[in-house]
């Protein structure tokens, strides 16, 4: 009998343990943002390289990879950007029209394509602004040259697309699965972290990094 309630008490404080640990890594681990320790470079030029635009504020990038109507990208806007630009970070957002799905649905319009294509050209954050404010139904991109008629703005569409597929590994091997906001950013100290910040759990570490 002795022995029995020995056992019990064990397994007892064993289950007790790895809930415990379940709940810090559900509760804190898992939102934590991941260092970009392997690819560093190829992810860091692929991001500078691409068509971002931003407020152009004097302190560490912070980029963002988002699509027109993605809700938890436009969360991140709505509640982190204010604090962000308070604190000087350079939020440089790039735009993607997403490819369309293997159903053959597109994922984009033909006004996004060429706001997109516009974005990655001319790098203009007061056209992303206006877009980002204006509903998507009475957004025409009227003015601009429409990429599903430019051979040349087309092409600046799928490089977005494309940069998105060539980081996705990249990510993968650090840890994180793409998906949207995709943030990259330069913390205080010099290193670059990145998260798939799709909860809001992660904008208080991100915040703390940027000291925001």
């Amino acid at each position: 009998m002795r022995t029995i309630r020995l056992w019990l008490i064990m397994i007892l404080v064993l289950g007790v343990a790895v809930a415990g640990l379940y709940g810090y890594w559900n509760f804190f681990v898992r939102f934590k943002p991941h260092s970009l320790e392997k690819n560093q470079s190829e992810i860091v030029q692929l991001l500078e390289r691409s068509g971002w635009v931003s407020p152009g504020l004097p302190g560490p990038p912070l980029y963002m990879i988002s699509f027109r109507d993605c809700p938890e990208c436009e969360a991140f806007e709505r509640e982190v950007f204010p604090k962000l630009h308070a604190a000087g970070v350079d939020t440089r957002v790039i735009m993607i029209a997403r490819a369309d799905t293997r159903e053959g649905l597109p994922a984009s319009s033909a006004a996004e394509r060429t706001t997109v294509a516009e974005l990655w050209t001319n790098r203009n954050w007061r056209l992303w602004q206006q877009w980002e404010k204006t509903p998507t139904q009475g957004w025409t991109a009227q003015g601009l040259i429409a990429a599903d008629n430019d051979i040349g703005r087309s092409a600046i569409v799928e490089a977005g697309r494309k940069m998105v597929a060539d980081l996705t590994p990249l990510l993968r091997n650090n840890g994180i699965s793409f998906g949207y906001p995709l943030l990259v950013w330069k913390t205080r100290d010099g290193e670059w972290h990145a998260c798939a910040c799709t909860r809001k759990e992660t904008y208080s570490y991100l915040l703390k990094e940027l000291g925001a």
